[in-house]
């Protein structure tokens, strides 16, 4: 079994051009067309963005893949507005070769490895995981299907799944998936993807703070 970390990568160029595609198309409304300059995409989206006029920034999306486990994926897709792709237990059948013959699982951030003693959280926990790929394997070798078999799999499991999303639905998305309240697992890969996001495109997603 493996054991990994969550995390994420960008996989749209976030760029000025990205800025400048939005601005064409919000001074379409107002029609100020004559008033875009090299440097003028940063200010009007502010603009936009402090006015409520939000529909604009919907005309560019940000691709973003999530390595993350089952349970974060399942509240990632409770988006609406958006396009996924995500690794199928389904048809991934973690007893091949290309898997490593194991099931990948990640860390939980809460339970902190190291301690000794049965009652530790991560000891129950990594029990728990090792006793789940057991059972994975044991009805695969009985000539389960991975279908079959992932009835057994836990939250933990890894998944990577591609999630594209306009960029009004990623500020949403920001705002409740960052907040206080939020699982844990889904703030620790939303806080520094929205940091990250600030520094690319700060216009975008300056004004959204972390909790």
């Amino acid at each position: 079994m493996k054991i990994i970390d969550a995390g994420y990568e960008i996989l749209t160029p976030v760029d000025n051009q990205m800025l400048i595609d939005i601005e064409v198309a919000g001074r379409v409304c107002y029609k100020s067309e004559d008033r875009i300059t090299e440097t003028s995409a940063e200010q009007f989206i502010r603009n936009l963005i402090k006015a409520g006029h939000e529909a604009m920034i919907e005309h560019r999306s940000i691709t973003v893949k999530f390595i993350v486990d089952r349970g974060v994926s399942h509240e990632i897709v409770r988006h609406r507005i958006a396009s996924y792709a995500q690794e199928s237990t389904r048809y991934c059948n973690y007893g091949k070769d290309k898997f490593g013959n194991e099931i990948t699982v990640i860390r939980p951030c809460f339970f902190k490895d190291g301690e000794e003693g049965v009652g530790n959280k991560y000891f129950i926990w990594l029990h728990a995981m090792e006793q789940a790929e057991k059972n994975y394997f044991m009805l695969l070798n009985l000539g389960a299907t991975p279908q079959e078999a992932r009835s057994v799999l836990p939250n933990s499991l890894k998944t990577e799944i591609i999630v594209t999303m306009n960029i009004r639905e990623w500020r949403h998305f920001f705002k409740l998936r960052t907040a206080k309240v939020a699982h844990p697992q889904i703030r620790e890969v939303a806080i520094p993807l929205l940091k990250e996001l600030q520094q690319l495109a700060p216009a975008l997603f300056e004004d959204i703070e972390v909790a």
